[in-house]
This record gives C-alpha cells, sequence and structure tokens, in this order.
C-alpha cells in the first residue's frame, strides 16, 4: 500500500504518545450529497441513534455547477458533532467511520489547497459537482474512440464521470491542470482530509474513472480489503484521449493506491480531523463509497422473508444468511436529486446504455450493474419549488408541519375522491412528461436529451401544479420500469425493488412506482441508509465485521412493503401511458434530425 501524507497543518502526523483507542460500539456513517452534509450515528445493532444535516454552499452558472472543499468538511465537521451530540454519545464511542460522497471531482494542489476549477478563477470553488455538464463534448471526444474500457460503462461515458472532466479543464484552465497536484473523487477527497492517506477507493475508481479492478481482484478473497498498487488504469485509453500526462507521471495525480470499500485507512484520524470532527485521534476510517452505492450496501438485505419465499411460514432469524441467487433478483432505488438503479450479478453482462459491470464496487465477488436517472429529485424540485405557487404551498406546509409534497399529495388525494376519477392515477390522462430535463443517464445514454411536457395549460393554482408534480412522478417511475426492462433483455431479471433516499420517503413516489412496475417495493427499517451504508463501511474498518457483505446482514433490516394495485383498470392506465413515455423520446429524436437538416 502507497500512504501519503503531506506536511500541511491539516494533514499533521501522529504523536510519538499513545492514541486511545475507542471504546464504544457506535458507528458513523458521512453522507455528502448534492445540498447537504449529514452525519448519522448508529449502534451495533444497526439502529439509528442521531442524526444532524449542514448545508453546503454550490455555484451554478449555465451547465457548469461547482462546489468548495473547504466548504464541505466545515459542514462535515459540524454535521458530525451535531449528530454526536443528538445520538447523546461522546466522541469517544465511535469506533469506526465511513464516508460516502457524489461522484464530484476535486482539485488540490501540492500543499493540499483548493485549485479552481471555475471560469471565475475563485480558488474555493475547486469542486465540479457530479451534475455539471460542462464536458458534454469532452465525452462525446473521448466515446468516440470506442476504447475497450468503455465496455465497463455500456459503452459510453458521461460527461457526470471523470475523464471527460478532467479533459475539460486541461484544455480551458490551463493554470490550473498545471498546478493541481492531486484529482481526487469527493469521497476519497473525505477520507484523505480525515487520514491523511491517498489510497483510493475501488468503488469510485473502478465507477466513475474507468480503473479496471477486476483484472486483478476477481479471484481475491473477499474478506481481504489491503490496498494495492493501481494497476488497473489502461495506458493506452488515456493517450488516446489525451491525458497521456497522467500515464508520464504514473497515475500520481489520479491514484496509485487502490483498495476495496471498508479497507482501514492510515492509522485512523490525523490530531487535528479528530479535534475538528469532535472524535478521538486515530479512529479507523474505511476506504470510501460513492453515496448511491452506500445506500445499496445499507439496504440490499433488506428484503422480508415473505418476498424472497413466499411460502415460508416463519421470518428468519437475526442474521440469517441470504443464498446467493437471491441478491441477483434485487434492485436497489437510491432516489435522491438523481436516482441510481444498483443491481449486482455473479455474471458479467454487458449491457448498453447501463453503466458496469463493476467487480466488487459495492458488494465484495458480485459484478455491479448501475442504471440511473440524472434528475428526479431535482426534476420535482425544479417544476414545483420554482412554480409560481410554490411559495403559498410552503407556507401551508410549514403551518400544517408537513413536506410541501406531501401538500401536494393530500391535494391529490381530494382530487381523486370525485365520483368521475377511476383513480389517483387518472388525473394526468392529458398530461405526459418525458423527465430528460437533464439529459438521459440510462438506457439511452444521450446527455444531450431534453425534458418535454405535453398537455400543458394556463392553469397555475394549486391544482395544476399537482397534476404537473404526478405527471413527473409517474414519468420517473416510466423512466425505471423502462430500465428493468432493457436490463431483463440483456439477461438482467429484476424483480425485488428496495427504495432509498430522500425520495422514498414520499408515499405517491412509492405507490406510482409499485404499480407502474407491477412488483412490491420495500423499505428499509432505517431510512437513513446512505449513512447506515457509511456506517457498515466504518464498522468493518474496524474490524468489527470481517467483511462488508457480513457487516450487511447484521446491520440491514426490513420495514414497510408497499404493494402494487390490484386493479386492472390501473394497470391497463399506466401500460398506456408508458407508450406514451416511450414516443415522447422517439419523438424528440425526429425533431433534432428535422432541425439539422434544416440548419445544415
Amino acid at each position: 500500500m502507497e500512504s501519503r501524507r503531506s506536511s500541511a497543518p491539516g494533514f499533521m502526523g501522529r504523536s510519538s504518545t499513545t492514541v486511545p483507542r475507542p471504546k464504544g460500539s457506535a458507528y458513523l456513517g458521512v453522507d455528502v450529497g448534492t445540498g447537504s452534509a449529514r452525519a448519522g450515528v448508529f449502534n451495533s445493532e444497526g439502529k439509528l441513534l442521531g442524526l444532524a444535516t449542514s448545508p453546503i454552499q454550490m455555484w451554478k452558472e449555465g451547465d457548469c455547477v461547482e462546489q468548495s472543499s473547504t466548504d464541505i468538511w466545515l459542514t462535515v465537521c459540524a454535521a458530525v458533532r451535531a449528530a454526536c451530540k443528538n445520538a447523546n454519545i461522546s466522541g469517544a464511542e465511535i469506533c469506526g467511520i465511513g464516508f460516502a460522497a457524489t461522484c464530484s471531482l476535486v482539485a488540490i494542489g501540492a500543499d493540499d489547497s483548493p485549485v479552481s476549477v471555475s471560469w471565475s478563477g475563485d480558488a474555493r470553488r475547486n469542486v465540479i459537482v457530479w451534475m455539471d455538464h460542462r464536458a458534454i463534448d469532452q465525452a462525446e471526444r473521448i466515446n468516440a474512440t470506442k476504447s475497450p474500457v468503455l465496455q465497463h460503462v455500456g459503452g459510453a461515458l458521461s460527461p457526470e464521470m471523470q475523464p471527460p472532466k478532467l479533459l475539460w479543464v486541461k484544455e480551458n484552465l490551463k493554470e490550473s491542470w498545471a498546478v493541481a497536484f492531486r484529482w481526487m473523487d469527493l469521497s476519497d477527497w473525505l477520507t484523505y482530509r480525515a487520514t491523511g492517506d491517498d489510497t483510493r477507493s475501488l468503488c469510485t475508481t473502478v465507477c466513475k474513472w474507468t480503473y479496471l479492478g477486476h483484472a486483478h481482484l476477481q479471484h481475491a478473497d473477499p474478506t481481504d480489503t489491503k490496498a494495492m498498487d493501481a494497476c488497473g488504469w489502461d495506458d493506452l485509453f488515456w493517450q488516446e484521449i489525451g491525458l497521456g500526462d497522467l500515464v508520464d507521471g504514473q497515475y500520481a495525480k489520479i491514484g496509485r493506491s487502490v483498495a476495496l470499500p471498508g479497507h482501514p485507512l492510515g492509522v485512523g484520524l490525523t490530531p487535528l480531523s479528530a479535534q475538528e470532527l469532535g472524535l478521538l485521534e486515530g479512529t479507523p476510517v474505511g476506504t470510501s463509497v460513492i453515496d448511491a452505492h452506500a445506500g445499496g450496501i445499507g439496504v440490499l438485505q433488506s428484503v422480508p422473508r415473505e418476498l424472497v419465499h413466499p411460502q415460508a411460514e416463519e421470518k428468519p432469524d437475526a442474521g440469517e444468511v441470504v443464498e446467493e441467487d437471491e441478491l441477483s433478483n434485487r434492485m436497489v432505488l437510491v432516489c435522491g436529486t438523481s436516482t441510481c438503479h444498483m443491481a449486482v450479478t455473479k455474471e458479467k453482462l454487458f449491457i448498453p446504455g447501463v453503466w458496469g459491470p463493476y467487480w466488487s464496487a459495492m458488494i465484495p465477488q458480485y459484478w455491479l450493474i448501475e442504471g440511473g436517472q440524472s434528475a428526479t429529485g431535482g426534476l420535482l424540485e425544479h417544476l414545483v419549488e420554482d412554480h409560481a405557487i410554490a411559495p403559498l404551498l410552503g407556507n401551508r406546509a410549514v403551518l400544517q408541519k408537513i413536506s410541501i409534497y406531501e401538500v401536494l399529495n393530500n391535494i391529490l388525494d381530494n382530487l381523486a375522491n370525485d365520483a368521475s376519477v377511476p383513480h389517483r392515477s387518472a388525473l394526468t390522462k392529458e398530461l405526459h412528461v418525458l423527465p430528460d430535463f437533464h439529459g438521459n443517464r440510462s438506457p439511452k445514454a444521450d446527455p444531450r436529451s431534453k425534458g418535454m411536457v405535453s398537455g400543458m395549460t394556463l392553469d397555475s393554482s394549486e391544482v395544476g401544479v399537482a397534476l404537473l408534480y404526478l405527471a413527473a412522478l409517474q414519468s420517473i417511475a416510466y423512466g425505471t420500469r423502462q430500465i428493468v426492462e432493457h436490463l431483463a433483455a440483456h439477461g438482467l431479471k429484476v424483480d425485488t425493488f428496495i427504495a432509498c433516499g430522500g425520495l422514498s420517503k414520499n408515499r405517491v413516489y412509492l405507490q406510482e412506482h409499485a404499480d407502474i412496475l407491477g412488483c412490491p417495493v420495500t423499505l428499509p427499517r432505517e431510512t437513513e441508509c446512505v449513512l447506515l451504508g457509511g456506517a457498515i463501511i466504518g464498522a468493518v474498518a474496524a474490524k468489527k465485521y470481517v467483511s462488508i457483505d457480513s457487516a450487511m446482514i447484521a446491520l440491514n433490516a426490513p420495514g414497510l412493503v408497499v404493494q402494487p394495485s390490484k386493479d386492472i383498470k390501473i394497470k391497463k392506465y399506466h401500460d398506456a401511458k408508458y407508450e406514451i413515455f416511450k414516443s415522447l423520446y422517439e419523438q424528440q429524436c425526429a425533431f433534432r434530425e428535422v432541425m439539422a437538416k434544416a440548419l445544415e
């Protein structure tokens, strides 16, 4: 393992004195999402003891979306301290920490100071956020190389991945490219900031950087999380796309040491980071994962017995091992600003327009297949919270002490009580949405796709926005159905769904998904499953469990199950709307062709 420590004050090394070890059995998960940093403290049974959230600053200018790693670390520290306080425990009782974050790109200099990735030149703005689409042209040029490494990302890199963003910086911000000493996925930067160890995560490097970890890991012991030399980089790929200087530098800037999630980094928290977080120096920190993948770790073993074995009379005992083949027909819907569709399989499947297969990137010894929608929670926020009537709905939500979306759900319930409405879903019979407002991640892999709405009127009332909201919810579920059908057509059949993330707390969202997929949607016992996934990584780093999957079996637990409607009319309705949904994209492609010819 290659471990690098900086002499900068923020990454100070160990003192020679004996470091006290944590005495408790509580695990800490940290999740840095798009808009906030969250921290959760869990006990040895995987139950949430305390939670806290702290907002993150963000700059949006056109396709450019940027953040500050300095600001992010401060919000993480605030969230961790508040979570421990809310859990009524001291920092000494945290025995392991796991970080998860969006797949954003961080640039830092040789002294660990931030390096600007912004046209503004503002050094604070050193993070290109995952949703940033400035590198669409670079992604298309990289994909035109037809490099063999692209097989593992569905045949085409997304502009949300790191190689296109790196190429954009090299071509547009030459000074920043020259002075940047490390380019890191955000979750890897968090563990580096916490421990001073520059070991990168197999999860981040494989899923977002084209690292080919399966070449030397496929037959490895799943309980052995030791770091390895980064021999999974493809020299020819980086040279072909114009980033050969990374090869010449022996990949020092993007990672020379890679480890499986849960590998204990360095000797734990540095003195300064421990002080900032309010925890003990030396507390074990595990190699990180992307936030969606932490959600998968937090829920994949949360399926109730009656769904796994419908004929079984008894529920399993706590910690019962689920048979291997039962994991391969499950899909985790990590529903946040975007939605990730995570499935694992023992088979190596190459599926166009779907990311992967990634070996052991989430669950040891399984290939990860990852579909996705770039705008889901973000789409609803755009349609609802930017609407002219949003302040009125927001005031009502505050008075009723519910979310603005539950206000809309209640409006829909009232509308559905009308005798002329056969069921709630039918309220959108004249309103159809294509949710590609931020491109199509899966299964079309088309970042240039745009959102479409058919059936708009001049209605700006609360009823009008409620109907648009419902149509958007349905369109997101139709997108999930399209991904599931696409996977089935290429050999991966999924019939068990587990939802987590912010949108999974929305009852109408869940019911529409169950009805449109025609399958039950399971919720985990602990709704903060991304944080639980992080805590599981911390537990493995602390040697409380021998592997990620053994910790999942012990700490995952099932919750509510949302059953699909048995009303044949609802199925018929959604089948019809689904055909319209698919036709909207086809029409858009036809429109593009017409206009391209007109501009020739």
